[in-house]
């Protein structure tokens, strides 16, 4: 009698682990990742609950990328230490890039912390848990996004010397999944209910390199794409050096390969580019930019710019402000320099003011944003198939195929009167178009 109570109380007191995930698509994949595993021990497992109670376990998963994340990371942490000081929850577990490289530090300022990991720590990070790793779930994940979409790492790391990035010093160097442990994840995917790969690494065209001794892409691209269920396959983060021109041969060949590129370009002044170590010339962005567009010409390019790089003169900002509006990128991002320890560019002076940086990036976003207008009258009238992805009130909210989840245009359906379901692909005509969303009708 005493064993059957003491199984009771084991059971009541077992933990719940509430992973917290910061940061770009890659840390919500590891996110995944780590939650597939707990599920796998068959333990109660969470993402970002509101609900907390005293017996969870919390996993923060950090980012260490850029100040604001990094600010966003120890805001975050100190929130959930906070709750654990006040008995609220039971651990604080921090893992992620910030951890990676700051785990010193971190360990230093906020010690009530349970225990802190790395980017590669996920076997040690379970058994601190309770829980074991379990090599049999290679490729089983518990998705955080909507079940018909899932973010796709194909590779871990970076070989690129890029100045001012610290990727390398959170995730080390490049290392590529094979092919065949990527066809079996997205077969598993698949099966339950994923119809959009989203296949993202720090540099998605140095796949295969340093496995196959070749850039691979195209091969991983082909084999991705011959899974029953997978409808879309996207690409992200696509390097310009080196730039792999048969992925475009595949996209054309592959209907369910969006014409979509993600491709961040970073700069176009010549001296930003040599400073930033990007391997590459103005002439050479260009050249790749108009061969890609010649070779798929419904392509939709995306790129992300950085303003305020050490030593950025006016003309220099200016030379990048003019190619952006000469060049017509679909989708495009920019963001201020931010000046991170240990990279190469941090031996340059921080010299252009947070305010013009600032001012900088609402100039090109404002050129982009009368770009994407213009684009988007032309599609009025046309009829695109969009994949529904959530309800916002009284609408649907989806994506073309040449968008991307949280970044790019989005879709808006009136849901009362049309009707949709979410996670299904519909046909929609354009009926109106502003800077940033396209509003149409379902076609029956």
């Amino acid at each position: 009698m005493r064993t059957k109570n003491k199984k009771v109380a084991l059971q009541v007191s077992r933990p719940r682990v509430n992973v917290v995930t910061l940061g770009c698509s890659k840390n919500i994949h590891d996110s995944e990742v780590l939650m597939g595993q707990l599920k796998g021990n068959q333990m109660e497992v969470v993402h970002e609950a509101s609900n907390i109670q005293t017996n969870d376990i919390v996993v923060i998963n950090t980012c260490g990328f850029i100040d604001n994340a990094k600010q966003e990371s120890i805001d975050t942490i100190l929130q959930y230490s906070a709750l654990k000081e006040e008995g609220k929850i039971n651990k604080v577990i921090v893992t992620g890039c910030l951890s990676e490289r700051y785990k010193p530090e971190l360990q230093s300022e906020i010690s009530n912390v349970d225990a802190y990991f790395g980017t590669n720590d996920l076997p040690e990070l379970l058994t601190t848990i309770g829980a074991d790793y379990r090599h049999e779930l290679l490729g089983e994940r518990l998705l955080s996004t909507p079940s018909h979409f899932s973010y796709f790492k194909i590779a871990e790391g970076c070989n690129r010397p890029c100045s001012f990035c610290a990727i390398p010093l959170m995730r080390g160097k490049h290392v590529s999944k094979s092919i065949d442990d990527l066809v079996k994840e997205a077969k598993f995917l698949a099966a339950n209910g994923t119809k959009e790969l989203i296949l993202i690494a720090q540099d998605l065209t140095y796949y295969g390199l340093d496995i196959y001794g070749k850039r691979n892409l195209v091969d991983l691209l082909r084999h991705l794409s011959d899974v029953d269920g997978i409808e879309w396959i996207r690409l992200q983060y696509a390097y310009p050096s080196g730039f792999p021109m048969d992925i475009l041969d595949a996209m054309n060949e592959r209907s369910n390969i969006c014409n979509y590129l993600d491709m961040p370009l970073q700069h176009i002044s010549d001296a930003m580019l040599k400073s930033m170590r990007r391997g590459t010339t103005k002439q050479k962005q260009i050249d790749l930019v108009n061969q890609i567009r010649d070779k798929v010409p419904d392509i939709a390019l995306r790129t992300t710019l950085i303003c305020g790089y050490p030593g950025e003169t006016e003309q220099d900002f200016n030379e990048m402000l003019e190619w952006v509006e000469e060049t017509r990128f679909d989708r495009l991002g920019c963001f201020t320099y931010s000046h991170e320890e240990k990279t190469h560019a941090h031996t340059l002076v921080d010299d252009v003011p947070q305010e013009e940086k600032e001012s900088r990036v609402e100039q090109i976003m404002e050129a982009q944003q009368g770009i994407s207008y213009e684009i988007n009258q032309d599609k009025i009238g046309q009829t695109f198939k969009v994949l529904v992805d959530r309800v916002d009130g009284d609408y649907f909210i989806g994506r073309t195929e040449y968008d991307s989840p949280e970044v790019d245009n989005e879709v808006v359906l009136d849901a009362r009167t049309d009707y949709a379901r979410i996670g299904d692909f519909v046909q929609v005509k354009v009926e109106r178009a502003e800077d940033f969303d396209l509003y149409g009708k379902v076609i029956k």
